[in-house]
């Protein structure tokens, strides 16, 4: 009598597990409907960072009136920095954060980089005053200027380094979560439409 009852109980537990995994709420989430805001989050994050990188070195020649040389330190230090934090970012999300987490961290600080970067071209008070014409003399950047430049590069290279090491995996998650028979065909496609991005 005792035998089947464990057995009775064993088998209602193995029953209750299957049901929990399989009809989840968790099933209801992810999915093909989040892929727009994956790829277009990381479209985002590469316009921000490879965008910029050929076009701000005329920036820092024209508005801050750096040397062609200098410029370009300044624009690989920040291109090496922002791959190099995708190894602390990674480690982040696999160790503390999660993936989420991560990526929205790198969204909102990628975010206020741009946002710090705009407001350079915007107020002349965060950019050196312009060259006299007369006398071709150019004032440098202030040590403040140059703090509010380096601030949002810092920030955008945190946000390449959240963003870039999470989104690949984040998005393969989402499909791998909902078994199906054109699951793999789901997961070519996204990778495709990722890789898209990469042209």
């Amino acid at each position: 009598m005792e035998g089947k009852l464990n057995q009775d109980k064993s088998s209602i537990d193995t029953e209750l597990q299957t049901k929990l995994l399989l009809h989840s709420d968790h099933d209801h989430k992810g999915g093909m409907r989040t892929m727009p805001f994956i790829l277009v989050n990381e479209a985002f994050e590469r316009v921000a960072s490879y965008g910029l990188l050929p076009n701000m070195i005329f920036y820092l020649m024209e508005v801050y009136h750096m040397e062609a040389v200098t410029g370009t330190s300044i624009l690989s230090v920040w291109s090496a920095l922002s791959n190099g934090l995708s190894i602390f970012g990674a480690f982040i999300a696999d160790s503390y954060l999660g993936r989420f987490r991560v990526i929205a961290l790198g969204s909102l600080s990628t975010l206020l980089g741009m946002v710090f970067l705009w407001l350079t071209s915007i107020f002349p008070q965060l950019r050196p005053s312009s060259c006299d014409e007369l006398n071709t003399i150019c004032s440098p950047a202030t040590p403040t200027q140059l703090t509010f430049l380096f601030t949002s590069f810092g920030l955008l290279s945190i946000g390449c380094g959240c963003i870039r090491p999470c989104s690949m995996a984040f998005g393969a998650d989402q499909l791998n979560n909902h078994p199906t028979q054109n699951n793999q065909r789901l997961i070519d496609s996204y990778f495709n439409w990722l890789d898209l991005q990469f042209l």
